[in-house]
């Protein structure tokens, strides 16, 4: 059987991409590859790529250019959930990086394998996690 081999990108669907760009790389300190008025692709640490589409602006078929092929439509709503890895030594660095841009933390977990956990929103609403090695089993 073939075998999977990680996440490659998730998706995050927002109300006002430019909110959304200001929020992903000024507190979450992420870097665009690429943008334009419909989509941000930001490296999300090795082979992960987080994208933010505007919401409602890929119900379309994307044709590529240069013969590339097409994109099937897709689109989300509601508020979802995004967990990003962190080294266990940052955790104190991220508490101070979210209170500096005054962003409540709204949970805290301590997992039994040892791992920590915070829980925080973005400004569409999306419940993003910043999560330490001891979480799960492969993490």
């Amino acid at each position: 059987m073939p075998r999977i081999q990680g996440v490659l990108e998730t998706a995050l669907y927002v109300n006002d991409m430019a909110r959304a760009r200001a929020f992903f790389e000024n507190v979450m300190t992420l870097t665009a590859f690429t943008a334009d008025h419909r989509f941000t692709a930001y490296e999300a640490g090795p082979g992960s790529v987080l994208l933010l589409f505007q919401q409602g602006s890929t119900q379309e078929t994307v044709n590529l250019p240069h013969g590339m092929g097409t994109i099937p439509p897709h689109d989300g709503s509601g508020r979802v959930h995004l967990a990003l890895a962190i080294a266990r030594d940052a955790l104190h660095d991220w508490e101070t990086q979210l209170a500096a841009h005054d962003i409540p933390i709204e949970g805290r977990t301590h997992w039994p394998k040892g791992g920590e956990s915070l829980y925080f929103r973005d400004p569409d609403g999306h419940l993003l996690e910043l999560a330490t090695p001891g979480v799960w089993p492969n993490y």
